[in-house]
């Protein structure tokens, strides 16, 4: 078993259990609550198209219950004792976590533990949460401003994985057996293909002895080889319009970024925080409170292992769309030629800053720094590092984003709505 810490203040702790999982933690003192969370390396990415949401449907059936627990014992495990336990699908990996108080660490270890291992997976329940999976995609069919982001990425990625819905579609989902989960399930959810981070009034120690005594140390180490995807492949640049009887139209400019670990990453963030992000930034002054053509503009970026995305998103009314797709594209094409000013450099920094260090008081996002520490590959960063790295972006650097990333000629353009904007 090897175990150091990974920081010269010893907060954060790491362990690869002989079995081959991975467990970090970070200490926080001053706190009475834990974050705790598995990662599994296998999601939407890696998935054929043939058996797009499989990933997504074993994490919703893996709460039907197990040999100690029912599907109700589940959900009140932890909200009994006032916490709570979610999960979620992402591209790249799919998340179990729980929020509890100190105390409760072993009993949310446990509880994780027989939710990842020792799911039931039987048919009577696929039956009923194929259902429930039906229904989350209707409701994302009937929220337009989700669902122009899911024909945004088709349109972006095209045949590959990242261009596929995380919920998969309705053919897909009807056609996902007992046999695809328990594959995917004996594929994937081993120990060596696991992270486990916590972090709150935790220490490494009890950590471990926790795991140990909830039986993750016991588990067989399984398959170790990673989960392939193809390299990602984006599609040319390009406008597509879906028509759709709504009371807006719905536009999302984007395309493709910088991967999780490039070095101009902070840079990215801080050129988005100035173009979209909140009330002070150069879209919501001039789309919304210069002309009134939106009630919502905002950029968004997303960061992968081996590629990115970014963009912005805007909803109007259809006989404003196209005044507001111009003025986004007026914005963009004088990021991309002029940069930011110094002064948005300097503001967009404090902005990060604030933003990272508020950020940094909440256990679950010390909890999902700490994964991305195995699951990123990055280095663990001190907030006092990463104030020290934000502040050393240079306008050069910004510049280099700027042109690099945010012509509107690169972008791909989706709109939702009655009429067309081009």
């Amino acid at each position: 078993m090897s175990r150091e810490p990974f920081d010269a203040e010893g907060a954060l702790h790491r362990t690869v259990l002989p079995n081959g999982l991975t467990v970090l933690s970070e200490h926080m003192p001053g706190v009475r609550s834990i974050a705790f969370g598995a990662w599994v390396r296998a999601a939407s990415v890696h998935e054929p198209r043939d058996r797009m949401g499989v990933s997504h449907l074993l994490e919703h059936m893996v709460f039907k219950g197990t040999p100690t627990r029912s599907a109700r014992d589940i959900a009140l495990s932890l909200e009994t004792l006032g916490g709570a336990l979610d999960a979620y699908t992402a591209r790249e990996h799919t998340s179990y976590q729980a929020r509890v108080l100190d105390e409760h660490l072993e009993h949310a270890a446990d509880v994780i533990a027989d939710l990842v291992f020792r799911p039931l997976l039987r048919p009577e329940d696929l039956k009923l949460e194929r259902r429930v999976v039906l229904e989350e995609i209707s409701m994302v069919e009937d929220t337009p401003d989700d669902l122009v982001f899911e024909l945004h990425n088709e349109a972006l990625w095209g045949q590959h994985p990242y261009g596929y819905s995380i919920l998969g579609t309705r053919d897909t989902v009807s056609a996902l057996g007992v046999r695809e989960l328990r594959e995917l399930h004996e594929r994937a959810y081993h120990p060596p293909q696991l992270i486990v981070a916590a972090a709150g009034n935790v220490q490494h120690d009890r950590l471990l002895e926790a795991l140990e005594r909830t039986g993750w140390a016991a588990v067989a180490r399984g398959d170790a080889t990673p989960l392939s995807a193809p390299a990602p492949v984006a599609a040319s640049p390009g406008y597509r319009h879906v028509a759709k009887e709504a009371a807006q139209t719905h536009i999302v400019y984007g395309s493709p970024m910088m991967a999780h670990g490039h070095p101009l990453r902070y840079a990215a963030v801080l050129v988005s925080t100035v173009l979209g992000a909140g009330m002070s930034s150069r879209l919501f002054q001039r789309v919304r409170e210069e002309l009134g053509l939106a009630y919502s503009v905002y950029t968004f970026q997303s960061f992968h292992a081996d590629t990115g995305v970014h963009g912005v998103y805007v909803g109007t009314a259809p006989e404003t769309a196209a005044d507001a797709a111009a003025a986004i594209r007026e914005e963009l094409s004088r990021v991309a030629a002029d940069g930011l000013t110094p002064e948005e450099v300097e503001s967009g920094k404090s902005q990060l800053k604030g933003q990272s260090t508020l950020s940094l008081e909440s256990v679950s996002s010390r909890m999902y720094r700490a994964a991305g520490v195995d699951l990123y590959g990055e280095p663990y960063r001190t907030l006092d590092q990463l104030l020290v790295e934000i502040d050393a972006i240079t306008e050069e650097q910004v510049r280099t984003v700027c042109r690099d990333y945010f012509s509107p000629g690169a972008q791909t353009v989706v709109s939702l709505g009655p009429k067309a904007i081009q």
